[in-house]
């Protein structure tokens, strides 16, 4: 029996293609950098869409302007990559669209990679980013911190690391498909492992290891889901449900919750890991940033609903 979504079989079967049947060889770090960057940068900005390429306190980023977007407010965007691969480069379209759907502009941050920069260096650079634009005047109530895979869970350190070091805080948080546990403990690691078409565990492995570099796999500035979430923002998190972190959402809205957190959990039938950045092949992946970018508005509005 088929998918009841009308594109998913298809897309997992361009998957299948692309990065090969799960548990067979794949590239080499240094080809997935490549690869990464170059389908990204085959996917188009949306119409009129402004970009700059800027470094700030040593962090090189990038600013996209959508056509309309507000000045005043921002997405400070980490991406994906098991912090060993990604860049501004490989997410620019999908942060785009973000960032047009929500009538922000966007900050892209290239934070630096596993092996050559492990823990705590992506943290560093995240922070350095979000205290750059408090010191450009951006208020902190209208800059949303939002990152999908490692760059989700990235984005649950910065908001850790911030609170410990006593800034403000940003209106909100949206983790997508976040990796919040680098031990892979969760029952989706079993559970859902044979129907990812883009995660082993062997992998999830590998990059922990990289990154951590001997830290603490239960540190919760590697590991959030271990952290004291207590005064953190409105969370918002998108997770697929055929993915094999599916459980480290569900972990995280859990312990939010616990910490009296406002967070909002969805878990999308069929759906793969971060599938909003397919937003070309895959309607729900636009489905999908169109609402993530109606709830981000609501959070930078002058008066904010959750």
């Amino acid at each position: 029996m088929g998918a009841k979504d009308p594109d998913i079989d298809g897309f997992r079967e361009l998957l299948k293609a692309m990065v090969g049947e799960p548990g067979g060889a794949r590239a080499s770090i240094e080809e997935q950098r490549a690869g990464n960057d170059a389908w990204g940068l085959s996917v188009p900005l949306p119409n009129g869409c402004g970009f700059e390429e800027l470094t700030v306190d040593g962090v090189a980023v990038e600013r996209l302007t959508p056509q309309g977007a507000d000045p005043t407010k921002v997405i400070l965007y980490l991406h994906g990559g098991g912090y060993v691969a990604g860049s501004s480069r490989s997410h620019r379209h999908y942060v785009a669209r973000l960032a047009q759907a929500a009538g922000t502009i966007a900050l892209n941050v290239d934070y630096r990679l596993a092996p050559e920069h492990p823990y705590p260096a992506a943290v560093e650079d995240a922070t350095a980013a979000y205290r750059w634009l408090l010191a450009q005047g951006f208020s902190a109530d209208r800059i949303v911190v939002a990152g999908d895979s490692a760059g989700g869970g990235l984005t649950l350190a910065t908001a850790l690391a911030l609170k410990a070091q006593g800034a403000p805080l940003p209106a909100a948080l949206y983790p997508i498909s976040p990796w919040t546990d680098l031990a892979q403990s969760g029952a989706a690691y079993q559970a859902k492992i044979h129907c990812d078409p883009m995660i082993t565990i062997d992998e999830l492995n590998g990059m922990s290891n990289l990154y951590r570099a001997g830290a603490a796999v239960t540190d919760p500035l590697v590991s959030p889901v271990h952290g004291d979430l207590a005064g953190l923002p409105p969370i918002l998190i998108h997770v697929g449900s055929e993915e094999a972190l599916l459980t480290d959402s569900t972990a995280l809205a859990e312990r939010a919750a616990l910490a009296g957190v406002s967070v909002r959990l969805e878990v999308w039938p069929e759906m793969i890991h971060v599938w909003p950045i397919f937003h070309q092949q895959l309607a729900a992946g636009r489905r999908a940033i169109d609402e993530a970018g109606a709830w981000i508005a609501r959070q930078v509005a002058a008066t904010t609903v959750v």
